[in-house]
């Protein structure tokens, strides 16, 4: 269990003294399984191993990774103390989105699913424990969560709504027990598709269902229409009875086909169903990179230190990162995990580094080819084109060469679509902002011992991977060549996607 730092000075073992206790401002987790009374009686040792289990595998280390400190665990929850109220929220959904992975195979009424509540307030710091409001809208705030949500207050709303890319859906002021004032509160919706509020997905899903009954309809008249022929053909091979012609009728009446059966064409036999056609996939536009040598990492940053020396052997990379349209391709194919919204021209997002390794392994056992995701010293090399000034085109920022937040051009709700801005002297695109890009290796927190030979480091603690690029939602330092940053392996995020490397 993680501590939390003790702020009192002197021998433990004394009594506290006398005055004020050590108070902080700070962003707080509280989490508990819903339904936890119920699925303990059906099951009390083995809801007990599965509970401490995932305390084990899933809080803690998403705790400790998010630079938070675990306070305590109370049987059916936790509370966790954050400095950051970002990492406290990016905490709470990446234990919510692993927690969804683990319950997939479950049957409801045994899943483990927490409800969290997180708020920014002041708080009394003890050695093992923590008091005041602070802590306790946190738990009520959870305590009006739904199971495998995240419910925050208004004040960490505040502090995180331009910084954690995410949707968000205001439920108003809500009055909590024992807190005198309304608190106001916010759902949080990690899929950026899910913005739109309870209402707006509610229709969305009558149109669907009233589509699919269209689609019904039309199906059967259509059926009717191509079934009429058959049964015109079926009339004539037996036709009814009419009153007998008189002998002198008969003698003046010349015989005149029948004109429903002279344009009648023959009742079609019935054909098998065609075989879908095994067309090979859309195989992204790849730039062959030579080989050679170069400075990898700067100094502005202490995760891109220390600055050292890279070998590089030939490879190929995507000239642009992956979008939709290639990206749907492995979606119908059922071998990507979702289908992707957007234009067929803009680069996929809301990819976990899992999601980009799916679509690279479909794309070489389709094409059999070693497609994989570039390593990082090789996304490196590729983004400086040759060069080893702060940007591809020179030291400082020129508007209108990458998509960011403050690179020129508008600010706007999602990248632009792929090859918008000019390309790097490699023949590149958006290789800096626009999307954020995967690529194969762990994170580690700087370069110190990291391989110079161009390879992926793929040793240590791979919960989470590098991502390389920035994107649109980035300021211009996250477009540097050097610029890294790391995340949660298994978890999507709208900002992230990748491109594809070739070795030869």
């Amino acid at each position: 269990m993680g501590e939390i730092r003790n702020f009192r000075s002197g021998n433990q073992d004394e009594p506290p003294p006398h005055g004020p206790m050590p108070r902080r401002l700070a962003a707080i987790i509280v989490g508990d399984i819903a339904s936890y009374s119920r699925i303990m009686q059906a099951d009390e040792e083995g809801t007990h191993v599965r509970v401490k289990r995932i305390e084990r595998d899933i809080i803690q280390p998403s705790i400790i990774e998010h630079h938070g400190s675990l306070v305590k665990t109370t049987g059916d929850g936790f509370i966790a103390i954050f400095d950051s109220p970002v990492e406290a929220v990016r905490c709470s959904i990446v234990i919510q989105q692993n927690l969804i992975g683990r319950n997939a195979s479950l049957p409801k009424h045994s899943r483990l699913e927490y409800r969290i509540g997180v708020n920014l307030g002041d708080v009394i710091v003890e050695p093992d424990d923590i008091y005041g409001d602070g802590v306790n809208i946190a738990s009520r705030i959870e305590g009006i969560a739904q199971p495998g949500q995240v419910f925050i207050s208004g004040a960490i709303y505040e502090q995180i709504k331009h910084k954690v890319v995410c949707g968000y859906e205001s439920l108003g002021d809500r009055k909590v027990k024992n807190i005198t004032d309304p608190v106001r509160v916010y759902r949080v919706l990690p899929d950026a598709d899910a913005v739109g509020s309870t209402r707006g997905r509610r229709e969305n899903t009558l149109i669907f269902l009233l589509a699919i009954t269209l689609l019904i309809i039309a199906t059967g008249v259509l059926w009717y229409l191509l079934a009429q022929p058959g049964r015109i053909n079926e009339q004539a091979a037996t036709p009814t009875a009419a009153p007998a012609a008189s002998p002198q009728e008969a003698a003046t009446q010349t015989p005149q086909p029948s004109p429903s059966l002279a344009s009648a064409p023959p009742s079609p036999s019935p054909s098998p169903a065609p075989s879908p056609s095994a067309t090979p996939p859309r195989e992204p536009e790849m730039v062959a990179i030579r080989g050679g040598s170069f400075a990898m990492g700067s100094n502005d940053d202490p995760t891109e230190r220390p600055v050292h020396q890279v070998a590089i052997k030939p490879f190929s990379i995507g000239k642009y990162p992956v979008t939709v349209q290639e990206w749907n391709e492995c979606a119908a194919a059922r071998a990507c995990g979702f289908t992707a919204t957007g234009k067929d021209d803009a680069p996929v997002s809301n990819v976990s580094w899992a999601d980009a390794q799916q679509y690279a392994a479909w794309l070489a056992q389709t094409t059999k080819k070693p497609y994989r995701l570039p390593s990082e010293a090789e996304w490196e090399y590729a983004a400086r084109g040759g060069t080893q000034t702060k940007y591809w085109w020179g030291d400082k920022l020129q508007p209108g060469l990458a998509g960011c937040k403050d690179c020129g051009d508008l600010a706007a709700e999602q990248p632009a679509k792929v090859g918008s801005f000019r390309p790097n002297p490699f023949g590149l695109y958006d290789m800096g902002g626009g999307i954020d890009q995967w690529v194969e290796d762990c994170w580690h927190k700087n370069y110190q011992g990291a391989p110079g030979d161009g390879s992926a480091w793929s040793s240590g603690d791979c919960s989470s991977h590098v991502l390389r690029s920035g994107s649109w939602k980035n300021d211009s330092r996250y477009v540097r060549p050097s610029n890294r940053d790391g995340y949660d392996t298994n978890v999507r995020y709208p900002t992230h996607g990748f491109r594809v490397a070739l070795s030869p």
